[in-house]
């Protein structure tokens, strides 16, 4: 008889997770010297609607989240499934992460990757130790939606797109 533990075994429970498809975004913020500091999140989800919050999961072992972390305001890019190549950099180690990478300031400061689909302005509002992951929670100070192209998605380990059907009639 095998216990529960041995039921969720890490290798299982991630191929049984990577069957829900998520969307992609890049957080950044900048560092002391003034840099974007980034990494590529797919764990990002709306919280509330009043106040608006948004949150995302960060692996314990991240040398990039401690930097992002100070910065007063954090960007969350909503990438699209063109970036690929910015998503790879973002999720690579590394000190330069955002090297050919364009980005902006959103009005707070917060870096931004240019020409993703939506983005957020940031702030950390608390951080909550879950396993081996940390969850951000953030307050949302300014946002806009941006191009008008597919999302990048991450499904059983893999990116793709999404290409939306006919909307249905209405009812």
């Amino acid at each position: 008889m095998s216990s529960d533990v041995d039921a969720v075994a890490p290798d299982r429970f991630r191929r049984v997770l990577g069957m829900f498809a998520t969307g992609v975004v890049a957080v950044a913020g900048l560092d002391g010297a003034g840099l974007p500091v980034g990494l590529a999140v797919n764990s990002f989800t709306s919280v509330s609607l009043r106040p608006p919050l948004v949150s995302f999961c960060v692996a314990e072992t991240s040398s990039s989240w401690p930097r992002i972390r100070q910065a007063g305001r954090i960007g969350v890019s909503i990438l699209a499934d063109r970036q690929l190549p910015v998503c790879d950099r973002l999720a690579a180690s590394g000190p330069d992460k955002f090297h050919g990478t364009e980005w902006h300031l959103s009005p707070g400061g917060a870096p931004l990757v240019t020409g993703a689909i939506g983005w957020l302005e940031c702030s950390l509002r608390d951080e909550y130790w879950a396993g081996d992951h940390v969850i951000a929670l953030c307050g949302v100070h300014h946002m806009s939606v941006g191009e008008p192209d597919s999302p990048l998605l991450f499904h059983r380990g893999r990116y793709g797109t999404f290409h939306p059907g006919p909307l249905p009639a209405a009812r």
